[in-house]
């Protein structure tokens, strides 16, 4: 077994001064239903480090989109790459699953892989590191990886 274990930022387009310095967008608005962003489409593309030192060297880059699904609660269906380009991992590592967001960790499943992560299997667990209103949070995410060839 394999683990990995990093942080993502997630910052999140709200007002036009976080413009230069962020990592994501709504590509979808909102709908009227509820009050849980139901129907919301983010797209993102996040550095992700080992801690959450704003220096940190990057391990991999985040890139993929979610959704927000429920009306009566933060929930949302993610999807996304982890790109790994440096000395000690070279592949993507795909993961993709429900972020049931009130629970305080959750499991997202491993899907496949390429490179170093060839055919990768296994489970993200995600809890929440930080949380900043609806401009930004940031995700603990430790993976292991149960088939890797």
């Amino acid at each position: 077994m394999q683990e990995i274990h990093a942080l993502l930022p997630r910052h999140l387009i709200q007002r036009h001064q976080y413009v230069a310095n962020a990592t994501s967008a709504a590509a979808m608005n909102r709908t009227k239903l509820g009050d849980f962003k139901l129907g919301m489409l983010v797209v993102f593309d996040d550095p992700m480090t080992v801690d959450n030192h704003l220096l940190s060297p990057h391990v991999a880059r985040a890139q993929g989109f979610y959704f927000y699904d429920m009306k009566t609660t933060y929930n949302a269906w993610i999807a996304y790459t982890l790109i790994f380009n440096s000395t000690e991992h070279k592949g993507t590592i795909n993961i993709m699953g429900a972020d049931m967001m009130d629970e305080e960790t959750r499991d997202i499943s491993v899907v496949g892989g390429t490179g170093d992560f060839f055919m990768a299997r296994g489970i993200a667990t995600l809890s929440t590191d930080a949380f900043q209103g609806a401009d930004y949070f940031r995700l603990k995410m430790d993976i292991k990886l149960y088939e890797c060839y």
